[in-house]
């Protein structure tokens, strides 16, 4: 299964903006409850659209310009990116057929 790469302020425009495909972010900490309920409905979404969409996760604790510019006050936030431009936002823990949804809408 693949595993949603970290990314970090530094990475961020490489892996995000300037992405070719469609990027999932998945922004969270190691403390949140949610957070962690998200991760495997996320991991599986990363292999079920693996080579069409590009899944990453940022630790908000960590990186907290790139969580800052996006105005990321609640977590697990997911957002969708295509072209370097957020098209899609999810915030808490939603079920995986929202999560699908989200996606297919952007692709």
């Amino acid at each position: 299964m693949t595993k949603p790469a970290e990314v970090t302020d530094a990475t961020w425009e490489c892996e995000v903006l300037k992405a070719d495909k469609p990027v999932l972010v998945d922004f969270w900490a190691p403390w949140c409850g949610p957070c962690r309920m998200v991760a495997p409905i996320v991991d599986e979404l990363s292999t079920e659209y693996e080579g069409k969409v590009k899944f990453v996760k940022l630790n908000t604790d960590d990186n907290v310009r790139t969580a800052s510019a996006y105005g990321i006050r609640s977590i697990p936030t997911l957002l969708v990116f295509k072209g370097g431009q957020p098209v899609g936002q999810i915030i808490g823990f939603r079920p995986k057929s929202e999560l699908r949804k989200k996606l297919d809408a952007v692709l």
